[in-house]
């Protein structure tokens, strides 16, 4: 009985995305871990001294969860929109469209690479953390729910962007004009609680938030946004990058010429 899937095709693409993260490991892997480092050394032991606990939890430990989000979202998107966009710029990428393959195993086979990899630094900036910071991690089903739709949903996006850009400057341009602003107003040092009133509404308005409340949760029991309304915003994120990915490929938008 055959598969419905084309498991060798996803295979062979997962692997060879894979591959390229052991070819650049400085850049994939060690760069995003040292640069975190960074910020438990800065903010956690140097400023966090300052700081009295947050919500009950100390400033280093409050930290952990936000920058873990931080690195897997703008990790999750570079990878995904990187990996898509060398295929279309090398034109390789007409050898997997004329391939036996479908658009699913195609999608799978990239963004479950891309999100692979920003699982992989999720759990090594987890582990670093250990060495600067004592954490807890209260609901770890939830944790690792969290991190694979945060990685899944991002790799997605990301997957898009690759698609959308025909140059160089606009695959990088979303990524630091739009989602590194974003993940740093998102509550990644701070709680929004802490914010004025207006502010804290106006700070609602931004999809992070509800990723970064609901991974804190995940540790300390405790969120800015309800755990459930977390959920529901990232399954419907989720369902307009599936949406938006369905339509590429039945327009075959910037794909097929």
């Amino acid at each position: 009985m055959t598969s419905p899937i084309n498991l060798h095709a996803v295979k062979a693409i997962y692997l060879f995305e894979l591959a390229r993260t052991w070819r650049t490991l400085f850049q994939s892997i060690a760069a995003p871990v040292i640069s975190t480092s960074l910020y438990f050394i800065v903010f956690g032991a140097a400023i966090g001294g300052r700081f009295t606990a947050v919500d009950g939890v100390s400033y280093g430990a409050f930290l952990v969860p936000g920058l873990v989000m931080m690195s897997v979202l703008t990790e999750s998107v570079s990878n995904a929109s990187f990996g898509i966009y060398m295929p279309r710029y090398s034109g390789t990428i007409y050898e997997v469209l004329s391939a036996p393959i479908s658009a699913f195993e195609t999608v799978l086979g990239y963004v479950g690479a891309a999100a692979t990899k920003s699982m992989i630094l999720g759990v090594l900036i987890l582990l670093t953390a250990r060495l600067f910071v004592d954490y807890s991690i209260q609901h770890p089903f939830w944790m690792v729910a969290f991190l694979v739709l945060t990685s899944v949903t991002f790799s997605l996006f990301g997957f898009i962007l690759g698609v959308w850009a025909d140059g160089w400057e606009k695959l990088q341009i979303v990524p630091i004009l739009v989602i590194t602003p974003l993940a740093f107003l998102g509550g990644s040092f701070y709680s929004i609680s802490m914010l004025p009133p207006l502010w804290q509404k106006i700070t609602l308005f931004n999809p992070v938030v509800y990723l970064v409340s609901g991974f804190r949760w995940s540790f300390y029991g405790q969120a800015d946004v309800p755990v459930g309304i977390s959920l529901a915003m990232t399954a419907l994120f989720l369902a307009l990058c599936l949406t938006a990915v369905w339509w590429i490929f039945r327009t075959g938008y910037k794909l097929k010429n």
